[in-house]
């Protein structure tokens, strides 16, 4: 039995322990905002936050993930990161951002990390944190926008 802690949700899978974890979040859970897109590691389309952290999914057995706090983007309401959370949706939502939105959970869910630890990024900050999320819609300059908007507002917030 692999024991795994989601969104502040308890599961017990019986699962194999070499299952990528987007697997078990998809299938075994049901959670479908994670994405699948490459299985390499290479598109970002799958990532979750594992104790804080941005990971790739796709990649990560689920028997790595035990004990561990995982986030995925249908948590973000309950999890510690909801100030970011709602400031880099909103900035989606402001700016515009989504085209076909496959992508998006797993570029919202590395904003997000991004401005955890970087509240004020520049554009070089952005372009390596986000680097390996790709969205074919190619909306990187409101990607970009979006969270520049979102470290703005939460600045503002702050300093309010």
């Amino acid at each position: 039995m692999i024991k795994l802690t989601i969104n502040k949700q308890p599961y017990e899978l019986d699962v194999d322990s070499d299952m990528p974890l987007l697997w078990a979040i998809r299938d075994a859970i049901g959670l479908t905002g994670t994405k699948y897109g490459c299985g390499m590691a290479l598109c970002g389309s799958c990532t979750v936050h594992m104790d804080g952290e941005a990971i790739r999914s796709c990649v990560t057995p689920v028997s790595s993930a035990q004990g561990k706090d995982i986030t995925t983007i249908e948590g973000l309401d309950s999890s510690p990161e909801k100030n970011v959370a709602e400031a880099v949706q909103d900035a989606w939502v402001k700016l515009d951002v989504v085209q076909c939105g496959y992508c998006q959970s797993g570029q919202i869910m590395s904003a997000i990390h991004l401005l955890n630890k970087n509240p004020n990024p520049n554009d070089e900050d952005i372009n390596n944190a986000m680097s390996g999320n790709i969205c074919r819609c190619n909306t990187y300059v409101r990607i970009r926008a979006a969270i520049k908007e979102a470290a703005r507002s939460l600045n503002e917030t702050v300093t309010a």
